[in-house]
């Protein structure tokens, strides 16, 4: 199983090993860029896929583009609860969630690709307004993840720029994939 597989069962060792894997792709990149450039990096990235390619899996077992969109647009609603929390109060409880079980039961597959992506703009459009108008000791302030333990706007900064990163070259693969 791959290192960003990250299922919601996942020993807190394997969490740890996922959080920094997808830290390594981030690497020393501006967190802030990357954010900021994804909604139009999605855009060049789904750019002349036919409509019925954007709903075909990886493979067996493995999502399509489409489920991706959504997949991002969904982590940006959590990631905007997260700030959102962390900003108004002191040490709150970060949940976690699995995507699977989200993916699944929130019907991915039924997802307007181009709906999602929508969604996915706006949504980030926002979550980077809370995180650029935050002070420097507003970047310091932490929340307990449910399954990772202390996280600070700073780190979760950088763990969505990653995970971006992540599921724009997943979309890269699918692409080769289904080709």
């Amino acid at each position: 199983m791959s290192v960003f597989t990250n299922p919601a069962v996942a020993a807190a060792g394997q969490a740890a090993a996922y959080v920094a894997a997808v830290l390594d792709l981030l690497g020393s990149r501006d967190p802030m860029a990357v954010l900021a450039e994804t909604p139009s990096a999605l855009r060049r990235a789904i750019d002349g896929v036919a409509p019925a390619d954007l709903r075909k899996p990886e493979r067996d077992g493995k999502w399509s583009i489409a489920q991706v969109l959504r997949h991002l647009a969904d982590s940006d609603v959590v990631w905007g609860w997260r700030l959102r929390l962390i900003l108004s109060q002191d040490r709150p409880t970060l949940t976690g969630y699995d995507q699977d079980a989200w993916a699944v039961r929130l019907r991915y597959e039924d997802a307007d690709p181009g709906e999602s992506l929508q969604l996915f703009e706006l949504l980030r459009r926002d979550n980077l307004r809370l995180i650029r108008q935050a002070e420097p000791e507003d970047l310091r302030r932490v929340g307990v993840h449910s399954e990772r333990g202390d996280e600070s706007l700073e780190h979760l900064r950088r763990l969505y720029a990653g995970h971006d990163l992540l599921h724009l070259r997943q979309i890269d693969r699918i692409r080769a994939a289904i080709r």
